[in-house]
């Protein structure tokens, strides 16, 4: 693990904004953060007085998205390189990032990949490693997060999932598979962490326009901006929802989705 920053560890951590009992500091970390839906979330929680980490292989975009987040001397963005495959380095990271930020009040898994093998022939190679990116990477995560939030009694985790989770469809099993896990296991872990006062949110968005969005064949109806998209889960965090569409009409959509027979489901092309 690496440290990104235009500013050494400890001078980071001595800049960062103190946190007394009338002006409580709240802090994040933000998985897959570098740019897209990541990256608007960083700026718009940045916006509302939060205290970042924000992870990202991508350690040369990441360290310009912290140095535009503190570019007026105040450390409000730390920059940790991390692939997220790599789950072992995950505990010792965590512990690490926690210290740095003084505690941990909200965490969001964004990071994914979307590989589409087209509908002549399947990928397995391609399948597998969304499956070890979207879902594994996630799990990575998200379990000893839900460890820590558990023994403090607070928090809330957020979990960036997919309308492609709610059904598998024929022209991405891979994908859909990995979001309909990403699904599940948040709701388990609403379930079980709910009762010790962790808050979980799933949030599904539609099309947001996006890199991962550029490699995806047909039509992309509803498309948002990640700003758009980033407002919205942001309001649904202060809202503490369990489940959350962004667009919102992709509610009502997979809602009649997942109510198509499937004799007839198995036909469609999409």
């Amino acid at each position: 693990m690496n440290l990104q920053t235009h500013l050494e560890k400890d001078e980071m951590t001595s800049s960062l904004t103190p946190s007394t009992p009338l002006q409580p500091r709240k802090r994040a970390i933000l998985v897959g953060a570098s740019t897209g839906l990541g990256a608007a979330l960083a700026k718009k929680l940045a916006r509302h007085g939060w205290t970042l980490a924000l992870l990202s292989r991508r350690s040369a975009v990441l360290a310009d998205l912290c140095a535009g987040l503190n570019a007026d001397g105040v450390t409000r963005a730390l920059a940790y390189e991390h692939d997220v495959m790599n789950y072992a380095e995950v505990p010792a990271l965590l512990k690490r990032i926690v210290a740095d930020l003084g505690g941990l009040d909200l965490f969001i898994f964004n990071s994914g990949i979307n590989l589409p093998p087209g509908l002549e022939k399947m990928n397995a190679t391609d399948d597998i490693q969304m499956i070890a990116t979207n879902l594994s990477g996630a799990i990575a995560w998200l379990a000893p997060v839900g460890d820590l939030m558990k023994e403090s009694k607070s928090g809330m985790i957020v979990g960036i999932s997919s309308v492609a989770g709610d059904r598998g469809r024929i022209a991405n099993p891979g994908y859909n598979t990995s979001k309909a896990g990403m699904t599940t296991y948040l709701e388990a872990l609403r379930n079980r962490l709910t009762r010790h006062g962790v808050h979980v949110l799933t949030v599904k968005p539609g099309f947001i326009a996006t890199d991962m969005l550029r490699s995806s064949a047909g039509p992309k109806p509803f498309t948002i901006t990640p700003e758009r998209a980033a407002d919205d889960i942001y309001k649904a965090i202060l809202k503490r929802k369990q489940t959350f569409y962004t667009h919102p009409i992709w509610k009502w959509i997979m809602l009649a989705i997942q109510h198509v027979p499937s004799v007839i489901f198995r036909r469609l092309s999409f």
